[in-house]
């Protein structure tokens, strides 16, 4: 039985590689026509009042560029004659519905759906928020496919969004762990947890318009080609026997195969802390480090500074250490308490 689960691993493996080696099938999630017509962003971006468009995309682009932003704000096309969005919401790529929140007034991102891609290496999710209403017939556990209507856009959230600028908030990333509400108990927030493992402090997202100009350009065809080309800018090494479930979800961004004694992890995060290259090292590469230690072995600090935003590195006694985005990082994956 034990070998039978091997060789159908070993098959698994091989279809996930040769399947992320393809060109994915992946549309604009949103009637508006300016992306697919190669206009630049400013005509497709939402603006969060500040009536710069650029306001609308991701990363550091709010408060002078200290807040940073987990996706992308696309506008409305169509309006009901109370000015209010009807565009309807499409799922980007064939999925499989993850989780629904069909309430407007417990998370910053309104009522929201998200999708997980388990055809594509790694399995990316992707998230609609904001929305106005949630097709009836979606349910958690349902298999969707790509251009698949899921809901309505909109202006739901916790906080006042007006009619004018009603917009899909849309994002594209990875899930940090299964094991979320215990770290949210910990930090002790003083508040409820609704949305289980998909609460927006466990999802981590990349720049969906950055992937999908790739993808429309042919410099990529996948999503492994696209964290394949990423630039690490903070490479940490850390001592640990432990092999954080994130890897066992993404095995596509694990670098080589684990040795039979792991004794630690090198892992590259981009600028955004995103944690995209792993590579299991053995007691060798860890001699002198104690259970748990971190090292940072590199860090590009000009590629860090160009985005003030996030919080990746910080010199302690001359040595650079992880700042506080990383450490909430390294907390979710490792269970650091």
């Amino acid at each position: 039985m034990r070998e039978i689960r091997r060789v159908a691993a070993v098959i698994a493996a091989m279809l996930a590689v040769t399947a992320s080696a393809q060109r994915i099938d992946i549309i604009w999630p949103t009637p508006h026509p300016a992306f697919d017509e190669g206009k630049p962003a400013s005509k497709f971006l939402q603006e969060a009042g500040s009536g710069d468009p650029a306001s609308g995309g991701f990363g550091g682009v709010r408060s002078a560029g200290r807040q940073f932003h987990e996706g992308i704000d696309i506008q409305a096309v169509n309006r009901n004659r109370r000015g209010e969005a009807t565009d309807p919401v499409m799922a980007a790529m064939d999925g499989v519905v993850r989780y629904v929140n069909p309430s407007s007034g417990d998370s910053s991102y309104g009522r929201y759906i998200v999708l997980e891609h388990p055809g594509m290496a790694p399995a990316v999710f992707s998230l609609y928020a904001h929305l106005a209403a949630v097709d009836p017939r979606i349910r958690a556990g349902d298999s969707v496919r790509r251009g698949q209507v899921i809901g309505t856009m909109g202006r739901s959230a916790n906080y006042r969004i007006p009619p004018n600028r009603a917009h899909l908030h849309f994002e594209m990333g990875l899930r940090m762990t299964n094991d979320f509400q215990s770290w949210f108990e910990w930090k002790k927030f003083g508040s409820p947890n609704p949305h289980g493992v998909y609460n927006g402090m466990n999802l981590m997202g990349f720049d969906p318009l950055d992937f999908l100009q790739a993808y429309r350009a042919r410099k990529v065809d996948n999503f492994r080609d696209y964290f394949g080309q990423m630039k690490p800018v903070v490479t940490l090494r850390i001592a640990t026997k432990k092999s954080p479930d994130f890897t066992e979800r993404y095995p596509a961004l694990v670098t080589r195969h684990l040795p039979m004694l792991i004794a630690g992890w090198e892992i590259s995060f981009n600028w955004s802390g995103l944690p995209f290259r792993w590579t299991p090292v053995d007691a060798t590469v860890v001699r002198g480090m104690s259970t748990g230690e971190v090292k940072v072995v590199h860090y590009d600090q000009a590629a860090d500074e160009a985005d003030q935003s996030k919080q990746l590195v910080r010199k302690s006694r001359g040595q650079w250490v992880p700042d506080n985005d990383l450490e909430t990082v390294l907390q979710l994956l490792f269970k650091r308490r």
